[in-house]
């Protein structure tokens, strides 16, 4: 995958305990970064996960697509804990009420 131009604050670091991977993201999720998200949110044999995006500082369509596309990969079993910039923007994409969506604040 091409990083270039990738924030270079940017991780997603996946810890898988039993069924379920819980993955900590920091910096930019964006266009350069999103598949690097989406490759640590779905390791073998998991059949659950956590998004802790608490750190994420900009959040753009791209991430929106990965995100979408993460909920559908997992059904009911993830869990999104958002930055208030995450929020946000998922508010403003009409995501903001899904159940999956933690009230972190």
């Amino acid at each position: 995958m091409d990083q270039e131009g990738a924030d270079p604050g940017f991780s997603a670091v996946g810890e898988v305990t039993g069924d379920r991977v819980t993955v900590r993201v920091t910096g930019e999720v964006d266009m350069a970064t999103a598949g690097a998200l989406h490759q640590a949110a779905t390791p073998a044999r998991v059949t659950a996960a956590t998004l802790d995006l608490r750190g994420v500082t900009f959040f753009d369509s791209a991430a929106i697509h990965t995100l979408v596309r993460l909920v559908e990969h997992y059904g009911g079993a993830i869990e999104v804990l958002p930055s208030d910039r995450v929020r946000r923007v998922l508010e403003i994409s009409g995501l903001g009420g899904q159940p999956w969506l933690e009230d972190c604040g």
